[in-house]
């Protein structure tokens, strides 16, 4: 990833962090999207540059048009082309969707979809043949999760969005891909499970096939790959990233003498 431009939404923290750190330490120029955290953005510049690699951070609002289309002239300012740019950022109420009311879903969407959608959009004419688009799904896009229900159904349209820019970005050379993480033990998603999280950990790991769901730096390097031309011949598909899981009903060895 040697001088490759990579923009990465909601990069200062949780896996977004994890890809921007590995992608530094690559060689590549990594951009650091955040929305509010500003000391948590700089520490991560600083971190990439410790290690050798080029960084800088870019406050900007994803669901707002404006503050993307903003981003994006700043990056091309700096850096010349755009090679990669990671829709990471999400923002949800996690609430049973009886509970969802209309600036909820304005939120969640104008995030998930229209954010994603307005970063492709600028970004595009800046990317030369062979770029990528990745867009981070989750779990709870086809697995139903307590309290998820509208953040899944903004990361089943990222997978969607993802198969028909496949298609729509092929004339330009531009290929999408996306990936869908498991349960990661991560400061987030032990937020939102709460006190719940060892109960939960618990049950995942007992149908596991591997016998471990995977680090998030586990998950970074399958992001890592995925934004390389390694994985140019991936294209349109979205890349379940949890060590087998998804794949069982009950656990593992359940039944078997």
């Amino acid at each position: 990833m040697q001088d490759k431009t990579i923009i990465i939404t909601g990069g200062s923290r949780g896996m977004g962090q994890r890809l921007a750190l590995k992608l530094g330490a690559e060689g590549a120029n990594v951009v650091v999207n955040y929305r509010r955290d500003d000391a948590a953005a700089k520490l991560t510049v600083a971190d990439i540059e410790a290690v050798g690699g080029t960084a800088i951070a870019v406050q900007a609002d994803v669901a707002d048009t404006a503050a993307v289309e903003s981003m994006v002239d700043k990056v091309v300012d700096r850096f010349g082309t755009i090679d990669v740019v990671v829709a990471n950022a999400a923002a949800s109420a996690f609430k049973p969707l009886m509970q969802i009311r209309g600036h909820h879903i304005e939120k969640t969407m104008g995030i998930t979809v229209q954010g994603f959608l307005d970063l492709v959009r600028a970004s595009v004419p800046h990317m030369p043949r062979g770029s990528r688009v990745l867009a981070v799904s989750g779990w709870d896009s086809f697995r139903a999760l307590p309290g998820h229900g509208l953040l899944g159904a903004g990361k089943a349209a990222m997978e969607t969005i993802v198969k028909y820019l496949a298609i729509e970005l092929a004339a330009e050379g531009v290929t999408a891909v996306g990936v869908c993480p498991g349960p990661i033990d991560t400061d987030s998603f032990r937020y939102y499970a709460g006190e719940a999280w060892d109960d939960y950990a618990k049950q995942w790991l007992a149908q596991t096939p591997s016998g471990a769901y995977p680090t998030p730096d586990e998950v970074a390097e399958v992001m890592a790959f995925l934004c390389s031309p390694r994985s140019a011949a991936i294209n349109g598909q979205t890349i379940v990233v949890d060590g087998g899981l998804s794949l069982a009903t009950m656990p593992i060895g359940f039944g078997q003498s």
